[in-house]
């Protein structure tokens, strides 16, 4: 058999980071990086700047990777205004058209190839639309009459697939914490300079969302762990996977414990939009981060947006109790992968993470 080599597209977002620095430590695993910009540290991997919507470019790649077996599709192109872009056809079509310029002449040139892993999310059952049906299972729950770059992508992948040796799975990570910069989703960053702004004044830090929501949430390196598992799990061939940690949350209940991460008090509930009101002061983030000599750039580059995704998953604007977001992970423990994680400590490693890297002052 010949050895394993893993692409990684998106390599400096939320999930492809994590699965490099997954895969990067394995002594038997060749890793290959792919995305606009470089990531923090490439942990082993060979890293290739590539922009997905170059067609050209994405055929000269592929040409030069004919020893690839795996292919983590962690791509992402999300626009400004974020949650409206949900339900856009730009965004539809590009991310369509991305996946599309780089598996088609991949999968003609890697003759070994084994196994494709694309990732989805809860917007696979309409929790951006409407409430969600609890709990949220594969192929029973889908809201294929609305409009997702999911269904194109999916369906572009299984067509290619059909006769074929190599197989595919799909997963759908509820909301993910990890270690990434400039990221469209990752609420680490975002927190972190809210409460960063709130401790330089010498203030506590209050929870800012809206009313409470019962929700699930996912560490990136389970995440990583479970794609590592899916390319090589018979059980895992050609099927669909919800993935969480295991637990449920609600913000204001484990808001305590993110306080305590960052070194601070935990305020009351007072409402706040981090996008709108946090995200203009620049200025007073840069004080900070010249004081602590911290590396982690101007917001725009450290927290992407984040801010909006910050706001969205914490219900800010929401006045009365939101229905619950919980999907079923039967289906992945049944199948073989069974790893937990404990929310709450999921939290404080990856403050503690970006603490220690100088990305965020010190707690």
């Amino acid at each position: 058999m010949p050895r394993k080599q893993v692409l990684i597209a998106g390599a400096s977002g939320l999930v492809g980071y994590a699965a490099m620095r997954h895969f990067g430590v394995d002594p038997d695993c060749d890793v290959i990086a792919l995305s606009r910009r470089a990531p923090d540290d490439t942990h082993g991997a060979r890293f290739l700047p590539l922009d997905l919507n170059d067609a050209a470019a994405c055929e000269q790649l592929a040409s030069s990777l004919p020893g690839v077996t795996h292919l983590v599709y962690a791509a992402l192109y999300e626009r400004p205004g974020l949650v409206a872009g949900w339900q856009e056809r730009e965004q539809i079509e590009t991310n369509d058209r991305m996946l599309r310029n780089l598996i088609d002449p991949l999968e003609r040139r890697a003759k070994n190839l084994r196994h494709v892993t694309l990732l989805q999310g809860t917007k696979a059952y309409g929790v951006h639309v409407r409430p969600l049906s609890v709990p949220a299972r594969e192929n029973r729950s889908e809201m294929h009459e609305q409009p997702n770059f999911y269904w194109n992508q999916e369906s572009h992948l299984r067509d290619l697939q059909r006769g074929k040796d190599w197989t595919w799975s799909i997963l759908r990570p509820v909301l993910i914490v990890g270690y990434s910069t400039g990221s469209a989703m990752n609420v680490i960053p975002a927190l972190g300079v809210y409460a960063a702004l709130r401790r330089e004044s010498g203030l506590d830090l209050p929870f800012p969302g809206g009313a409470p929501r019962v929700a699930q949430a996912i560490d990136a390196d389970l995440l990583a762990r479970a794609i590592a598992w899916a390319g090589e799990a018979a059980s895992a061939r050609n099927e669909i996977f919800n993935i969480s940690n295991g637990d449920v949350f609600v913000w204001e209940n484990i808001w305590p414990a993110i306080a305590a991460s960052l070194g601070m008090r935990p305020g009351g509930h007072v409402p706040l939009s981090l996008d709108r009101d946090i995200r203009p002061r620049e200025a007073e983030w840069e004080t900070i981060r010249a004081r602590h000599g911290l590396r982690s750039g101007n917001l725009r580059d450290f927290v992407g947006l984040s801010f909006e995704y910050a706001d969205y998953t914490m219900g800010y604007g929401r006045n009365k109790p939101g229905p619950p977001a919980i999907v079923s992970t039967i289906k992945l423990m049944q199948a073989g992968f069974t790893e937990v994680m404990d929310t709450e400590a999921m939290f404080a490693k990856y403050f503690a993470e970006f603490q220690v890297n100088r990305l965020l002052p010190p707690a």
